[in-house]
């Protein structure tokens, strides 16, 4: 038996519309760059993915409106940080416009490629600016990956517009193992 589906409302309530893709489960990233003077800058995004694996390319996307749009929009690279579910904190003072987000209570260094790098992350990938899409209130940055790690972990998650700090895990199934 089919579940029954309602037809779409010609432009959806932007509220309704924020907590249907809200049952998206996502992970939480920080990404980082460096402005054109050289300052470190960086900001909390669940909308990154994978797009190819040959070349490998990753996107993401970011508002107009965010305070770091330009630095992302123009600058020569970024790191992708996923976090860890003790990064909590970090993920909420990188969302916070005005916040120090590189002070004291931010372990970071200088990465690959003289870009911010933050400490504790179950992954990073550092990328290169690869093309950039103009889609209504946001840009698409695809990106080259250029260097990575995978150190693994417990990882941070959205959903429902609350943070997921620890989880319940299941083994896949032996014929999932394999790669694909």
């Amino acid at each position: 038996m089919q579940a029954k589906t309602q037809a779409p409302p010609a432009a959806p309530a932007t509220t309704e519309f924020r907590k249907a893709l809200a049952q998206y489960a996502t992970g939480v990233t920080l990404i980082t760059t460096r402005t054109r003077d050289g300052a470190p800058a960086g900001m909390t995004v669940n909308s990154f993915t994978s797009v190819s694996l040959d070349p490998p390319l990753v996107l993401w996307s970011v508002a107009r409106s965010a305070s770091s749009f330009e630095a992302f929009r123009r600058c020569s690279g970024w790191l992708v940080h996923v976090l860890a579910g003790d990064q909590l904190a970090l993920a909420q003072r990188f969302a916070t416009r005005g916040a120090d987000k590189f002070g004291a209570a931010t372990a970071w260094a200088e990465g690959p490629g003289g870009l911010p790098l933050i400490a504790g992350c179950v992954a990073w990938f550092e990328c290169s600016p690869r093309s950039q899409y103009d889609e209504g209130d946001h840009v698409i940055l695809v990106g080259r990956v250029q260097s990575f790690h995978g150190a693994g972990g417990n990882p941070l998650i959205f959903h429902g517009s609350r943070w997921v700090t620890d989880l319940a895990e299941a083994p896949l199934p032996r014929q999932l193992l394999k790669p694909w």
